[in-house]
């Protein structure tokens, strides 16, 4: 029943994504997008900071944290605050940089197209080849009750097959983040500040929302333990 359950979630989940995604997200299409940031932003080999960072190793860097570069004190702050750079962070600055942080001197009006920004957050994810995101748990408690829950990691793999139709099980980053080798603490925050709500992503938190406590700790157990 459990595992019916989940299988509805997950189709009404992919029917959402991709009404904000047309397509699976194509790196190459996202060079080209690049294009109109090389006039502040350098990436690959040899990439130096300019107006705007250099973006090389992006994916998993705590906001305004690259050394030798002037960040405004609004994006410093940011980081300070726990934002880390993620595909779903990416997508909501990219989409309206001024909105998401207020006061940033990143003059870029925004990317609209959702699926330009897939793309080019899929080309950024190329010259992050180390990365394993965790998410920030700034800002959010988590009763200790629920933290205490033995995840029962046979069971986590059960349910884990909704997981990887978006996450590689490998660890590698394909226009997604990794969950791979997580600490079961960090993922079970993260998927209940998404049941809250306080944590944005309407796919993950609509997932989440569906999980039992025992349920998310079971993926937290399977998904730490993988290498």
């Amino acid at each position: 029943m459990k595992r019916d359950r989940l299988i509805s979630v997950l189709t009404v989940a992919v029917a959402m994504f991709a009404a904000t995604a047309q397509a699976e997200p194509d790196p190459q299409a996202g060079e080209t997008v690049f294009r109109a940031c090389k006039a502040c932003h350098q990436i690959g080999e040899g990439a130096k900071n300019r107006v705007g960072p250099h973006l090389n190793d992006l994916n998993g860097r705590t906001a305004g944290t690259l050394d030798g570069f002037r960040y405004s004190k609004a994006m410093q702050d940011a980081g300070a605050q726990g934002l880390v750079w993620t595909d779903e962070t990416l997508d909501a600055f990219l989409a309206d940089p001024k909105s998401y942080v207020p006061k940033t001197k990143m003059g870029y009006r925004g990317l609209k197209d959702p699926q330009d920004r897939v793309n080019l957050i899929a080309y950024l994810a190329r010259f992050s080849p180390d990365a394993v995101i965790h998410p920030s748990n700034a800002g959010y408690d988590l009763d200790p009750a629920i933290l205490a829950i033995k995840g029962d990691v046979e069971y986590g793999e059960y349910l884990s097959g909704d997981c990887k139709t978006c996450h590689q099980a490998d660890g590698s980053v394909q226009g997604m983040p990794s969950i791979t080798g997580w600490p079961e603490e960090d993922f079970i925050v993260a998927m209940h500040a998404y049941k809250n709500k306080s944590r944005t992503h309407p796919v993950m938190q609509m997932m989440a929302g569906r999980l039992t406590n025992e349920e998310i700790a079971a993926l937290a157990a399977y998904f730490g333990g993988l290498q």
